[in-house]
């Protein structure tokens, strides 16, 4: 497999098209093109070394998150710095994972968020899905 311009590509889709080459018995290879403008030195460059010196898809995300940046996670971009005011996700693991627990915690105890005391979380759940039409379905 040839990919042409692969430093326009993110990791994790450079990842999955070579997972797709090698599948049967005979032997294969994914070459990745950087485009001629491509700052081989720069970003672009230490991305396409990651992706070559791994093949563990969650190491390669990682990788991806921490050179492009998560874009906006409420909208449509796909790379660039967050506009989350408490830092990177990378650095807020351990907040995130404890949010999580959280919303599942209360998702399990009161899953139309009719208590009172949930009554702000369920009127910024409405407003948060009443935006889908704005950035698409699958933003919700």
């Amino acid at each position: 497999m040839l990919v042409e311009e692969a430093d326009r590509f993110g990791l994790s889709q450079l990842h999955q098209l070579r997972g797709r080459v090698g599948r049967g018995p005979l032997p294969s290879t994914c070459f990745l093109c950087p485009s001629e403008a491509s700052d081989v030195d720069g970003d672009s460059g230490r991305r396409l070394v990651e992706l070559a010196e791994s093949q563990d898809g969650f190491r390669i995300a990682e990788a991806d998150l921490a050179l492009r940046g998560p874009g906006d996670l409420y909208g449509v971009r796909q790379a660039g710095a967050s506009r989350l005011g408490f830092g990177t996700l990378q650095d807020q693991i351990e907040l995130i994972e404890q949010a999580r627990a959280e919303a599942l915690r209360i998702a399990a105890a009161d899953p139309a968020l009719a208590r009172a005391e949930h009554a702000a979380l369920g009127a910024a759940v409405r407003a948060r899905w009443a935006t889908r039409a704005v950035y698409g379905e699958e933003s919700g």
